[in-house]
């Protein structure tokens, strides 16, 4: 079922790694929502069943080849899956993009391993340091003992060496400290059940095995927290209608996000997201 959810809400992404863009209105602080994604947890909780929604969403971000403040997502919630039937679907969908295209999947470790890169669940911070810098990375103290950047350098430099133009792949099995809201499946060592797709070099979709509990849900925010004070930025708020929902009952389900415009861009061969927009930024 197609679904529409609103584009402002109370609260803004507790991600570290992402930026919200904040509007004073009359009736108070809102934020333009980063992803559908909290508001269809909501439905699916009140019991919509698998829904879809392609929306606008936005992130306080520099434009790039690769970024836009305000871009297309599309992002759907099957209930009853988990991520590898997900990406069976994904698949399924980029076949009308791309026939015939085979969409390889490895877990991180695997091409940690094909590129001779640490691995990202049993390496050390210090040994991750040690090969950011290696590849250049200049870090300060505090980077170098912050976990969970090193390893989002980490996946950036194995994207950028393991899947070059040429590849597509889901890599998945992701390590704890990015399990975002995915479960995270006990195992030694354990592995977050998300997923992320590269085709030429370029994430074009992000999926997980949604996390239901709201007990671990809070404990990920406070988190999210405690790491956006180490990097000095703004405290989140925490989502208390989410919560609400996951506590109400939120199914066992898998969803994904895929980035409508850099498809578009992969498909055409442009350089940019900006060539495959009717709007470019120096037009609004």
């Amino acid at each position: 079922m197609e679904v529409d959810t609103p584009l402002l809400g109370h609260t803004g992404a507790a991600d570290p790694a992402i930026g919200s863009l904040a509007l004073d209105l009359p009736n108070g602080r809102r934020f333009l929502q980063t992803s559908p994604e909290f508001a269809m947890k909501r439905l699916l909780a009140a019991g919509s069943g698998d829904i879809y929604q392609l929306c606008k969403a936005f992130r306080e971000e520099e434009h790039s080849p690769l970024h836009r403040g305000e871009f297309t997502l599309l992002e759907w919630y099957r209930v009853g899956f988990d991520h590898h039937q997900l990406m069976d679907e994904v698949t399924a969908l980029l076949g009308l993009f791309w026939p015939g295209r085979t969409l390889e999947r490895l877990t991180i470790a695997q091409l940690a391993q094909q590129v001779g890169a640490p691995d990202p669940h049993l390496s050390s911070t210090q040994a991750l340091a040690s090969y950011a810098r290696e590849c250049g990375m200049v870090l300060c103290l505090a980077t170098a003992r912050d976990r969970s950047l090193l390893l989002d350098f980490l996946l950036t430099q194995l994207v950028h060496v393991g899947l070059p133009v040429g590849r597509a792949a889901f890599i998945y099995d992701f390590p704890v400290e990015q399990a975002a809201y995915a479960r995270v499946r006990p195992q030694l060592p354990p592995v977050a059940e998300r997923f992320e797709l590269v085709v030429d070099g370029v994430e074009l979709a992000n999926g997980y095995h949604e996390l239901c509990d709201p007990v671990a849900q809070r404990a990920r925010h406070t988190q999210e927290a405690a790491l956006r004070a180490t990097r000095g930025l703004a405290p989140p708020l925490i989502d208390e209608r989410l919560l609400a929902a996951l506590t109400a009952g939120l199914p066992a389900c898998a969803g994904v996000a895929l980035g409508i415009d850099r498809l578009l861009m992969l498909h055409e061969g442009a350089a940019s997201v900006g060539e495959v927009m009717a709007f470019g930024a120096e037009t609004i």
